[in-house]
């Protein structure tokens, strides 16, 4: 059975996405790259610009699944309280398409493609590339880590279908 898998690496400067079309046999990738909102802009007209991004993408490809990093909490307050903003957007344009959500730690999403969950990010793009046959390193890394959270769904929904 073929799958639209969508990963997501919130953050409020920038957001990364990518899309795989998971067959029986294969990955295949469709799309990757990052919402950007102006630094100019308030944290509320941010959240809103990675809201419709994200929803912008799903109408477009109509995935049946999105992966989404979980929040990293660090010692600032402040960060994770920001992050978890831009983590909420992207799940509401989820709720609000019907997509069904599933959320990876940082640490599994590399342990899913690298085999090593305290892995690089360059050692996550490489291994990208090849999994997915691309003929460059995906950049920027945050749409790297977004395809690895689809890549790492992919893997867990193939030992558990």
């Amino acid at each position: 059975m073929t799958q639209v898998i969508i990963g997501v690496d919130p953050g409020t400067a920038v957001t990364g996405y990518g899309l795989i079309r998971q067959t029986p046999r294969s990955w295949e990738p469709i799309d990757f790259g990052c919402i950007r909102p102006p630094r100019t802009l308030e944290n509320h007209q941010r959240y809103l610009v990675i809201f419709e991004g994200i929803d912008h993408l799903l109408e477009k490809y109509k995935p049946d699944a999105l992966a989404i990093e979980t929040p990293f909490v660090h010692k600032n307050v402040k960060s994770a309280l920001t992050l978890g903003m831009a983590h909420a957007a992207v799940l509401i344009a989820a709720a609000r398409r019907g997509v069904a959500v599933y959320k990876y730690s940082p640490r599994k999403a590399k342990q899913a493609v690298v085999g090593n969950g305290a892995a690089s990010k360059f050692q996550v793009q490489k291994m990208i590339q090849m999994q997915l046959k691309l003929s460059q390193l995906p950049e920027p890394a945050d749409a790297a880590d977004a395809l690895a959270l689809a890549l790492c769904h992919a893997h867990a929904r193939r030992f558990h279908v």
